[in-house]
């Protein structure tokens, strides 16, 4: 029987992995596709716009935007789907501990005093503490079932907190003692996780507001300065004054590049930033790519309106 579960373990991760490679092939895809004809428009062989009156190298930056999007979007938010569901299995493992303990305290072996807890709500733990406990029914000893646990939730916490109680078990020592101290050591340790992610909140707030003050910025040089230097452009040539400058000859064609050098410091601006959250979060890259497609989205729209 605990063949049987382990190799069912085993086909849940493989299931798992398979599910990330195939976000991961989506994206890959979409990026692929969108940048292709974000390459078109670039060379002028299709003109598919988002906006009237788009040149080439706006239709190109928008569907690059796009393919950035395709590319990091589904991934970044499996990403946090995946992170938030050990979160919330993580958060009710104290709690299951600290029962089993006082189960333990009455005199019950480990595999009854599991058996006896898995009648609790354990939120998203619930489904797999009622698995557990119907192994150790079947005959599945309770170090067994303890281990195909960690192999099926495999988080660190979990995995950590396994490697413990089943080398307890084996030493032949008070495991209700022990799983108390796990309890209130993995407690402890979410509350410092919980402290450093609203420490963290505040700047990852600072790093959106500093964004969508740049983006304030170039919409008001957008409709206040750069118009101000094409009416003086303007002014110039109908007066018939003679100008030297070299910019100020071509000036509508500078300001245009100026305006596509805004975009497309957005553009950087929103990766970086989105990056920055993410290390700011969790302490890993991937984690902000969620941010950095909700950054380039705002920067699209923005840009859209402006």
């Amino acid at each position: 029987m605990a063949n049987v579960e382990l190799q069912k373990a085993r086909l849940r991760r493989t299931e798992q992995g398979d599910s990330r490679r195939t976000i991961l092939g989506i994206s890959i895809a979409l990026l692929v596709l969108f940048g292709f004809v974000a390459f078109l428009n670039l060379i002028d062989s299709v003109k598919l716009t988002l906006r009237a009156d788009a040149r080439p190298i706006e239709r190109f930056l928008d569907w690059l935007i796009l393919a950035i999007l395709g590319f990091i979007g589904p991934y970044g938010f499996y990403l946090a789907k995946v992170q938030r569901e050990i979160k919330q299995i993580e958060r009710r493992l104290p709690d299951f501990l600290r029962d089993v303990a006082e189960a333990g305290r009455f005199g019950m072996t480990l595999a009854e005093a599991i058996v006896v807890s898995s009648g609790g709500r354990y939120g998203k733990l619930t489904p797999e503490i009622k698995k557990m406990a119907a192994q150790i029914t079947w005959g599945v000893p309770a170090a067994e079932a303890l281990r195909l646990l960690a192999q099926r939730v495999k988080t660190p916490m979990v995995q950590r907190v396994v490697a413990i109680v089943v080398k307890s078990s084996d030493a032949g020592g008070d495991v209700a003692d022990v799983l108390t101290m796990v309890s209130h050591d993995t407690k402890e340790n979410q509350l410092t996780l919980d402290e450093r992610r609203i420490a963290m909140s505040t700047y990852i707030a600072v790093i959106y507001i500093s964004f969508l003050v740049f983006l304030v910025t170039i919409w008001i040089l957008n409709v206040t300065f750069l118009p101000k230097m094409l009416e003086a452009s303007g002014a110039l040539t109908s007066t018939g004054n003679v100008v030297e400058s070299p910019l100020a000859a071509d000036l509508p064609n500078v300001v245009y590049s100026i305006r596509i050098a805004f975009f497309i410091a957005c553009i950087v601006h929103a990766l970086g930033d989105g990056i920055l959250a993410g290390v700011l979060d969790t302490g890993k890259i991937p984690n902000g790519l969620r941010h950095s497609c909700i950054m380039l989205v705002i920067a699209l729209l923005a840009f859209l309106i402006i």
